[in-house]
């Protein structure tokens, strides 16, 4: 399996990273330069005990790879997770979707074929609905599932909450938002 992962911050770095040590191909996408040469550079630019020693076996592998070209990141995936910031709005306090729905809206323009799109960030109830009509909104000529995959990740024990969570949530309303999977399997 081969996933993108757009966001590596805390969430898409963290989720990446262990996605990839499960064996999945991963791809994450960072639009910050510098972050993203950080990245690339071997640098972690986030405290995580342990996390340094899975990026670094994990790209080593070439299970793990780092890229600000969207385009060709979500070429040859079976799945693109947002895992972009959702920092609170001034004055209502209120999640900032703005950077969910602008990575949906790239997803959107650069999709060769359909594929299912997972949130992954932080969002409020409903987020899906509006992810899904974007989708529709910008290329009614692809089919995208939509599925919610909330992350339970407290820092400096994300590592195990990923690698070993109590609980696993997705949310999905339409059976065939599996992008396709099963009928590859």
């Amino acid at each position: 399996m081969r996933i993108a992962m757009i966001g590596g911050g805390y969430v898409g770095l963290v989720s990446g990273a262990c996605f990839a040590e499960f064996g999945t191909e991963v791809v994450i996408v960072e639009a910050d330069h510098d972050k993203l040469a950080a990245l690339k550079a071997g640098s972690i630019p986030i405290y995580e005990p342990g996390l340094d020693k899975i990026v670094s076996t994990n790209v080593t592998a070439g299970r793990l790879s780092f890229t600000d070209a969207l385009a060709s990141a979500i070429d040859d995936v079976d799945a693109v997770f947002i895992a972009v910031g959702t920092p609170t709005r001034r004055g209502d306090g209120h999640a900032d979707l703005t950077y969910v729905y602008e990575a949906t809206r790239q997803i959107a323009r650069h999709a060769r074929k359909n594929l299912l799109v997972v949130t992954k960030s932080t969002v409020p109830v409903g987020t899906g609905r509006e992810v899904a009509r974007i989708l529709r909104e910008e290329r009614p000529d692809l089919s995208f599932g939509v599925a919610s995959n909330p992350e339970f990740l407290r820092e400096g024990n994300a590592i195990g909450d990923f690698m070993r969570p109590d609980r696993v949530i997705i949310g999905i309303d339409d059976t065939a938002a599996d992008g396709g999977a099963q009928a590859r399997a």
